[in-house]
């Protein structure tokens, strides 16, 4: 039994301005528009209805337009003020792995991640939230968007709170987009030139994601949709039709670029015969050693070969030594190839079958070619598991059902077949429970693949008070982890490694991963306090902020050059101070809070002389804490005697 609220809508009077939203709505649904509040009418199309000769075509044009759609493509365009912040205690292989993973609101780390990724990662797939009125739609701050994260994950009091964008706000649609486009536009600059996007959605959002790709990636880029076959039955709940499918998305970033979408080797040859009842009488001429007959050594003298209803006549003698002809001789019969096409066939060393004598052209056998995925992905067609074998996977990987709708690690893995190969990079900005890590791992194990994968997911909090989430949020109280979703993404990818490792133990691919957590800026802005000018002044002195380390400073270096974050990072010690080199020598950096006047030299000359036996391809900017030089002299030796040695890029935090 229900207990009645004040704020239910039977305890309340009739709310006027909704009625007759709703009225008009029943009337002309095209009048109902979503606006900066909710709700809203379009008074344009009002005056069009009615025959108002006022109304003009002005403002007409084509494409997807919102509230808000400005503000969110001023949204991509500003840069992070943010940094990662590296955490080995909780990764897994820290010193070797290639792998990424990042806890943090993904527009914030996709900006970040511009400069040493732009360009390099050859399949973007994302699961984004579908918009179904339940789950959460990201609520970007202009202003601050590092403070808003910050907010709304509980890391700093500030009461922002996660919710979800439900249908009665007025806003449905218009939350969702100003969510998508920024991410879209900066996610697309990450991809190589023949990189592919995909995206899983369902109904809810399918048309509007389409024409946000159009614009943002191009029409001509897009490649297909897949169609999903999720479950293999409809619930009682669907109101008018059960629906047993989703969608995956796929675009190019550049389609001329961008080969077809792999579903495998072609395996049956005789999918492609030669012969074909009805075609044109046509003669085709067959150079030595370009068929192979299933037959032993013989001569076959030249003769009407016609069987059924399928005309071959043989023009020439061929002999046949080992299973193939000697000698060049000439077929003629109703073909469905031309001469041209069978030269090719034989270009391509493709493997022509004579399989009966007398003998026809029985099939070309073109195993190892690829062969072209189909849209369907089912469980009846191709083996595809649906929702429900993603639950039971979840279940066997975490002894409880932590997530609901994961995505199956087989539906990411065959789209990861379909589009890349060995050495390509695998992103995935709404990681969830992880599955997309889960699926490069397994299809390296497949085809002996050195796929990486980069996932980004945000802390959302977990509350065991909520019924939906209690059961996640008790797992993480188990491992003694903050109660989150980023949590459980990490914890997927470790049992998901050990899993593949137990199954497979003579395996020496990376199942490691490194993590990073979106913080603000380890160098301290200027936020004066005016009330106390003094401790500000003094504070400020110090660039770098007090609780930072210098990892966390050297990896913040490191995005700021546009270096891997997975690049390699010696260290060694000179006068006393530790220098970190980073990808060979192309960045030098010494982090000491203190260097001396009489420690320069020896430190200087450290450097010099392991930068000589680094001897890097490139130029190498050397950096430095800028409080850690005792005075100006100090710091004006040390650039003068690395300058005099060929590094001429020093620099100061």
């Amino acid at each position: 039994m229900k207990k009645l609220t004040p704020n239910d809508p039977e305890t309340r009077s009739i709310d006027g301005v909704a009625e007759n939203i709703r009225r008009l709505k029943a009337l002309f649904p095209e009048l109902v528009t979503e606006g900066p509040n909710g709700a809203a009418v379009n008074v344009d199309v009002l005056k069009a209805l009615v025959g108002d000769a006022t109304v003009t075509d002005a403002d007409e044009k084509y494409g997807l337009n919102w509230h808000g759609k400005r503000r969110a493509r001023q949204l991509a365009l500003m840069p992070s003020t943010g940094t990662l912040r590296p955490c080995p205690e909780d990764s897994v292989d820290w010193d070797t792995t290639q792998n990424l993973m990042i806890e943090g609101d993904n527009l914030e780390v996709l900006k970040l991640l511009q400069k040493s990724y732009a360009g390099k990662v050859k399949l973007i797939y994302i699961d984004p939230p579908y918009n179904t009125g339940n789950d959460f739609v990201y609520p970007d701050d202009y202003q601050d968007s590092i403070k808003n994260y910050l907010e709304l994950t509980g890391q700093v009091e500030g009461g922002k709170k996660i919710s979800s964008n439900t249908e009665a706000s007025g806003r449905f649609h218009t939350d969702w987009l100003n969510m998508m486009y920024p991410r879209l536009k900066v996610a697309r600059d990450l991809l190589r030139n023949d990189g592919i996007l995909l995206v899983s959605i369902g109904d809810e959002e399918a048309h509007n994601l389409r024409e946000l790709c159009d614009e943002i990636l191009g029409g001509e880029n897009f490649c297909g949709v897949f169609v999903w076959e999720k479950k293999k039955k409809p619930s009682f709940l669907d109101h008018n039709m059960g629906s047993v499918t989703d969608y995956v998305i796929a675009y190019a970033k550049n389609r001329q670029y961008t080969s077809a979408f792999v579903a495998g080797a072609v395996e049956d040859g005789k999918k492609y015969p030669f012969n074909n009842a009805g075609n044109p009488l046509s003669t085709l001429r067959f150079p030595p050693f370009s068929v192979r007959f299933l037959c032993g050594d013989q001569l076959i003298a030249a003769q009407d070969m016609s069987e059924g209803n399928i005309k071959t006549e043989l023009l020439n003698d061929v002999t046949i030594v080992n299973g193939t002809n000697v000698n060049e001789f000439a077929l003629r019969g109703e073909f469905r190839y031309s001469q041209t096409k069978l030269d090719e066939f034989v270009a391509a060393k493709a493997e022509i079958v004579i399989s009966k004598v007398p003998f026809r052209p029985n099939y070309v056998n073109r195993s190892g070619e690829p062969k072209k995925t189909s849209n369907l992905l089912s469980h009846r067609v191709n083996g595809i598991p649906t929702n429900e074998d993603a639950t039971e996977e979840i279940r066997q990987l975490f002894g409880t059902d932590v997530m609901s709708y994961p995505k199956p690690t087989g539906l990411v893995q065959y789209l990861i077949r379909a589009t890349t190969s060995s050495d390509d990079i695998v992103m995935d900005f709404f990681a969830g429970s992880g599955t997309t890590g889960h699926a490069v791992m397994a299809q390296n194990i497949a085809d002996g693949g050195n796929r990486s994968y980069i996932l980004v997911q945000l802390p959302e909090p977990l509350d065991p008070e909520n019924k939906d989430q209690k059961v996640a949020a008790d797992f993480c109280d188990s491992l003694g982890k903050p109660r989150n979703i980023a949590e459980l993404t990490k914890e997927r990818l470790r049992r998901a490694a050990k899993k593949i490792k137990d199954e497979n133990p003579t395996y020496t691919g990376d199942l490691g991963f490194r993590v990073f957590k979106l913080d603000s800026s380890n160098i301290r802005a200027w936020e004066p306090d005016r009330d106390n000018l003094d401790q500000t002044l003094l504070e400020s002195i110090e660039h770098i902020k007090a609780d930072r380390t210098e990892s966390d400073v050297l990896y913040e270096l490191l995005l700021k050059l546009g270096l891997d974050l997975c690049v390699p990072i010696e260290t060694r010690t000179f006068a006393g101070k530790e220098v970190h080199s980073v990808g060979g020598g192309v960045l030098m950096a010494c982090l000491a809070p203190k260097i001396e006047r009489a420690e320069v030299e020896a430190l200087a000359q450290g450097i010099v002389d392991w930068h000589k036996a680094l001897a890097p391809a490139g130029d190498t900017t050397c950096v430095f804490r800028d409080s850690a030089f005792a005075d100006d002299v100090a710091k004006t030796n040390m650039a003068a005697i690395l300058e005099q040695h060929g590094i001429t890029n020093v620099r100061s935090l």
